[in-house]
């Protein structure tokens, strides 16, 4: 029996025409008549009264158009339920995190929870946080990592998408240093400067200036700067700031070792720094026993 007989049937049962049938399934009436009663002999059973006009059902014909549809209807789930059943019993972790924390966090965090519990294979996709939202959205992945800010709330309702907090971070503006290892440039000097600040700025998809945009709009007013580039990562700008070209808002995670070696020095007083919460985020959903793990051992180290 071909599958295809039962979605010739329903459309003869919705038409009651051999000929407007056919020319739904896009073939001669001939060629769909045979497929119809090439049907009838694989069941032994009459499907339908071809002494009426419009063609009618048989009795058995009503039951079976029922039983074909629920047959239809089953095999259309069956890839989305083999895919389920595979990704129950895989044990790769399937991870999206924003490029400023897969660089430098993620590596020292997985480390140390390798530590503590056995972590099965990995598998990463890297983005801007608006992207990695949407992958989240949509089932792509099973965690995210990123930066979060309890008043700039991100795009995942925390009823849908729960989180526990996994690390801390601080979002500070930096540039290179001028005389005496000062600031080349000052944001608390503001309109004082003796001209516009340049500013290293983030696109409007990126969740680090997301956070810069609601949570210093204030100071940014006040500071006199002027956007003289702008990229989504912050890789890029910590690039841009390096080669003097501005002032640029980063996570101290991704500039350690500058601010250490003094390549790069805040340009602001504290007061102008985010505190911010590095935060893992799942589905509420049940997700695989491998992953379910996996939540467990993060939510325990960070306590």
């Amino acid at each position: 029996m071909n599958l295809s007989w039962l979605e010739d049937f329903q459309a003869l049962a919705a038409t009651g025409s051999f000929s407007r049938a056919a020319e739904a399934r896009h073939m001669t009436q001939p060629a769909f008549s045979r497929r119809i009663r090439a049907l009838e002999e694989w069941l032994g059973v009459v499907l339908v009264d071809r002494g009426t006009h419009p063609a009618t059902l048989t009795e058995t014909g009503a039951w079976f158009r029922n039983v074909a549809r629920e047959i239809l209807t089953r095999v259309e789930r069956v890839p989305d339920e083999a895919r389920a059943v595979d990704a129950a019993t895989s044990a790769t972790l399937r991870f999206a995190a924003t490029h400023a924390l897969s660089l430098h966090f993620l590596p020292q965090w997985l480390r140390s929870l390798e530590s503590r519990t056995s972590i099965g294979p990995i598998q990463l996709a890297s983005d801007v946080l608006q992207q990695c939202e949407s992958w989240m959205q949509n089932g792509r992945v099973q965690f995210l990592l990123s930066h979060a800010h309890a008043d700039a709330p991100g795009r995942l309702p925390p009823q849908e998408y729960p989180s526990v907090q996994v690390g801390a971070d601080m979002l500070m503006p930096v540039c290179v240093p001028g005389r005496g290892g000062k600031p080349r440039w000052n944001l608390a000097a503001g309109k004082r400067a003796a001209g516009p600040l340049p500013i290293l700025a983030y696109s409007a998809e990126s969740g680090l200036g997301r956070l810069v945009r609601t949570l210093c709009a204030q100071e940014m007013d006040q500071s006199a700067g002027k956007p003289v580039f702008t990229a989504h990562l912050a890789t890029v700008l910590k690039s841009m700031a390096l080669d003097g070209r501005g002032i640029a808002w980063l996570p101290h995670s991704l500039i350690e070792n500058e601010l250490n070696a003094a390549r790069l020095v805040p340009a602001g007083p504290n007061g102008w720094h985010i505190p911010l919460e590095i935060r893992l985020y799942r589905r509420a959903a049940p997700e695989t026993a491998a992953a379910e793990a996996f939540w467990l051992a993060a939510g325990l180290a960070s306590t």
